[in-house]
């Protein structure tokens, strides 16, 4: 087997370089990150301080006050489900990519070793046979981990459409009860009640569901 020295080195300079970027990349990932979360505080503070500002506005000011904190939630919702998406495919790819770092330094340390030993005259199988097991190990697991992410990132997508359903009707079901409020004294009394707590219900699912996912990212993690 035709293998030098400094092929060896060249490679691994190659290879350096290559996590060097990769690093840069998360390290950008994780800034970006910090970004999103600092604007969900300053969305959330900012809805703390609505109901408690405009309460001598004028009767029009305080009808629409109603519906901005319903709007800020709905924001911060999307702001920390993009939030958590990012989070989950930042830690998939380092995991691939420490993963990937030990099977190359595993590859790198055998050609340091059948050089050493080509020089020595001393027989390597047994030492070789013990690096290709843990190669292969380290190949199997990597493979288990972009299994994992493609997993991961199916459920996302399946959840994101469930979740803009769910966003479009409870935006219909609260145009309708606008336009039922607006004509009180033409719509039954029992009908604005049963829709005003159909919509108050799925409203509180809604908050459940993203509730119980942030709580099972957080036993995950």
């Amino acid at each position: 087997m035709a293998c030098t020295f400094e092929k060896v080195l060249a490679d691994t300079r190659t290879l350096l370089e290559r996590l060097k970027e990769h690093d840069t990349a998360a390290e950008g990932l994780i800034e970006q990150s910090e970004a999103l979360n600092q604007r969900v505080q300053g969305m959330r503070e900012v809805g703390n301080a609505l109901p408690d500002k405009h309460t001598d506005d004028s009767s029009e000011i305080q009808e629409l006050t109603k519906y901005k904190p319903h709007v800020l939630l709905t924001q911060e919702n999307t702001q920390i489900k993009e939030l958590q998406r990012e989070n989950k495919e930042l830690w998939v790819s380092l995991e691939e990519h420490q993963y990937a770092l030990e099977l190359i330094m595993c590859r790198y340390r055998k050609h340091v070793l059948q050089l050493m030993m080509a020089k020595k005259e001393l027989d390597t199988k047994p030492v070789l046979s013990l690096h290709e097991d843990h190669a292969k190990e380290v190949q199997s697991q990597v493979e288990r981990i972009c299994e994992m992410g493609q997993v991961m990132r199916r459920a996302v997508q399946v959840d994101d459409k469930h979740y803009c359903c769910v966003r479009e009707r409870l935006a219909q079901l609260e145009v309708r009860n606008a336009v039922i409020h607006g004509h009180n004294d033409t719509f039954p009394l029992e009908v604005c009640g049963k829709i005003c707590d159909f919509t108050t219900d799925l409203r509180h699912q809604l908050l459940c569901q993203n509730d119980a996912m942030i709580i099972e990212d957080h036993k995950c993690k």
